[in-house]
């Protein structure tokens, strides 16, 4: 199974692509540096199979390259932050 998770400014998530095919988002919104993330989805056929964890990491990797921040509305993104501290760095607070 590959997976790629990229950036879609256009609609304003990350994506992952599992053998091409859109598996889950992560939806946000810009405030400056700051991405606020307010909704995660996994297609259910992608459900139990790592593919939500692929997308946070893929997602906060790419945030911390850019020099950026986020805040983790999303229950799941919350969530996920709170298991891995790695990044917990990440995480801004809104002015």
């Amino acid at each position: 199974m590959s997976t790629l998770v990229e950036d879609n400014p256009a609609k304003h998530r990350f994506e992952i692509l599992v053998d091409d095919a859109l598996a889950g988002f992560t939806a946000y919104l810009m405030r400056g540096e700051v991405l606020v993330f307010t909704h995660t989805e996994v297609d259910r056929g992608f459900q139990g199979k790592g593919v939500g964890g692929a997308l946070m990491r893929g997602t906060l990797d790419e945030v911390r390259a850019r020099g950026a921040t986020v805040v983790p509305q999303c229950p799941f993104m919350a969530a996920f932050i709170d298991k891995h501290p790695e990044y917990a760095d990440l995480v801004a607070d809104l002015p």
